[in-house]
């Protein structure tokens, strides 16, 4: 079970990937010749403006960003409206749709690392961690925003890097269980995640500001360790 979730560049290209439409690509930064991608994973919102505009931003930071739209193109702001559209997305659906978006990335010539990174938000979070268990090497980092989900007990093949963005305040998120899942991953893999708690709540990235829960000052840390991060184990 996923987790519980309450000068810019032009608009995103809506773009068919090869295993279900539709997602949303941001092309990035012109300049740029080489570049890694970046998988982009929505809130239980779907693919928000907030989405996209994360999205944007990795493009501006030089990476191929990738937001998969896996709602098929429904957005809420009613919280009561986002669980029955998470819970009516089948698992197994989400799975393909995002094996289908590193397929994407690893296809397009200007992107040039082995794997692509993943970040996630909320749900979103809790299928980055499916996703970099499933994709093995072809996700190189991992980077869940609060967000969390029960994963086998093996866990050896996760081999992509981990760090991850949760809030001491969080109401939704089991910090204790999320701990202990990146525990696991470090002595199954020998790799040494980085887990970041803030004083914050849930989903304090997110200026829309959806749940009263933002926070400026920490998202710009996060922010920054984030890009930092990505190019560090990307290139």
């Amino acid at each position: 079970m996923v987790g519980g979730c309450p000068g810019r560049q032009p608009p995103p290209e809506r773009v068919v990937p090869e295993r279900r439409e539709p997602c949303a690509r941001v092309p990035g930064v012109a300049q740029h010749r080489e570049r890694s991608g970046s998988i982009v994973i929505q809130e239980w919102w779907g693919l928000t403006d907030h989405v996209a505009t994360l999205a944007e931003r990795f493009a501006q930071e030089g990476f191929v960003a990738l937001a998969p739209d896996l709602y098929g193109g429904r957005t809420t702001h009613d919280g009561a409206e986002a669980l029955e559209l998470m819970q009516a997305l089948p698992v197994d659906e989400a799975a393909r749709d995002l094996a289908g978006a590193v397929d994407y990335l690893l296809g397009k010539t200007e992107v040039t690392s082995e794997g692509v990174g993943a970040v996630g938000f909320c749900m979103g979070g809790g299928f980055v961690l499916t996703l970099a268990l499933q994709q093995g090497s072809r996700v190189a980092a991992a980077v869940p925003f609060y967000g969390f989900q029960v994963l086998p007990e093996d866990v050896s093949g996760f081999s992509a890097a981990l760090q991850g963005h949760y809030g001491a305040e969080d109401e939704f998120v089991p910090l204790d269980a999320v701990r202990a899942l990146f525990g696991r991953i470090d002595e199954q893999t020998g790799h040494r995640s980085e887990l970041h708690v803030y004083p914050a709540g849930h989903a304090f990235l997110n200026d829309e500001n959806l749940i009263g829960t933002y926070d400026p000052t920490q998202a710009a840390i996060a922010w920054e360790r984030t890009v930092a991060f990505l190019h560090a184990h990307l290139g």
